[in-house]
């Protein structure tokens, strides 16, 4: 029998089921060989599972924490029983397994960011330490587990953790719009935190300053912030959740034209329809939110006749944590908005 690659021995009671679809994993130590242990500081909560907990305890700090905790220590994992949805963590390097790949490659003591997601990471909190709520972010004492096939990045030095766990978090969504985004496109990003400013960022870049960038939020203060930055061409304030009212708006922003490719960065729910009928017949929509219900999209274009490409964007693109960093280490002014927002 070969290792474990993807930590099917953790997986409680349920034969053959990946970690991420399974209802429980053991965390408990010791480390195994093709596993890395880790000594957790911060987990970085998925936006729309934090948004879901926060509406569900009122709001307070401490009660968070409280749920968070409750979480994972009945599942083994943060995996939000509502949103399906985890988050990503810091930490620090305590062991590496005999044979887990990174061997020759980090050493005791390196601290990382896991580039998979929460839902599939064996994890015990010990202490919750602090509740960051506007950054969607908890500090923490406690452990986890790295399998041989999950993905990570050590923090960089020439910027706050807090700020590279932010892009970190979220870096699949730019490099999915590089690999789509061509010149003269219009293209429309649905959400402005972190991901859809580096989406709009990315766009921008691959744009070349030919076509049009549209950004679409319900706050006219984050709009602003990215008009101010030049991170778009027209910002429109809009409530995702009412389809053809955002269509509407697209289509007198674009002559009626719509958009070639959509982006969904957002953290609520049923904003499916507002994606799809703001992209014109042929065109793409990309879904990186993990409030998106996918049957909800399919369902509702094929009910509007709306001849749309759909991509799910599954968070893991090559060279996704090298191409973020760069973008925010090339780009003053959105490195300057990550570290007002989110340091």
């Amino acid at each position: 029998m070969g290792i474990d690659l993807y930590g099917l021995s953790r997986v409680v009671g349920e034969r053959g089921v990946l970690p991420q679809r399974a209802r429980k994993l053991d965390p408990s130590l010791p480390c195994r060989e093709a596993e890395m242990l880790i000594d957790v500081e911060s987990l970085n909560i998925d936006a729309a599972s934090f948004k879901q907990i926060k509406g569900e305890v009122g709001g307070d700090p401490a009660r968070i924490g409280a749920r968070i905790q409750e979480i994972v220590r009945e599942r083994g994992k943060m995996q939000n029983p509502v949103t399906g949805s985890g988050g990503m963590l810091i930490g620090r390097v305590k062991e590496l397994g005999s044979q887990h790949p990174a061997r020759e490659l980090l050493k005791v003591g390196d601290r990382i960011a896991t580039l998979v997601s929460l839902t599939l990471t064996p994890l015990v909190i010990e202490e919750v330490k602090a509740v960051h709520v506007d950054i969607d972010r908890v500090d923490i004492r406690g452990h986890a587990l790295l399998f041989a096939s999950g993905i990570y990045a050590k923090l960089p030095s020439d910027m706050p953790d807090t700020l590279a766990l932010a892009a970190l978090d979220v870096c699949g969504a730019p490099a999915l719009v590089a690999r789509h985004v061509r010149p003269g496109m219009t293209v429309a990003v649905l959400g402005a935190g972190k991901s859809g400013a580096l989406c709009l960022a990315q766009a921008r870049r691959n744009l070349e300053s030919r076509g049009k960038l549209i950004a679409l939020d319900v706050s006219q203060g984050a709009l602003d912030m990215l008009s101010s930055i030049g991170l778009c061409d027209v910002a429109l304030k809009v409530d995702a959740t009412q389809g053809v009212d955002v269509m509407e708006a697209v289509s007198r922003a674009t002559d009626g034209q719509l958009c070639d490719l959509v982006v969904n960065c957002a953290s609520v729910g049923n904003t499916e329809m507002a994606t799809i009928l703001s992209v014109k017949d042929g065109g793409t929509a990309i879904f990186f939110s993990m409030a998106t219900s996918f049957t909800a999209a399919a369902l509702g274009a094929e009910g509007v006749g709306k001849d749309v490409t759909m991509v799910v964007g599954n968070g893991y693109v090559p060279g996704h944590a090298a191409l973020t960093l760069d973008l925010l280490r090339t780009e003053p002014e959105l490195l300057q908005l990550f570290a007002t927002r989110y340091v």
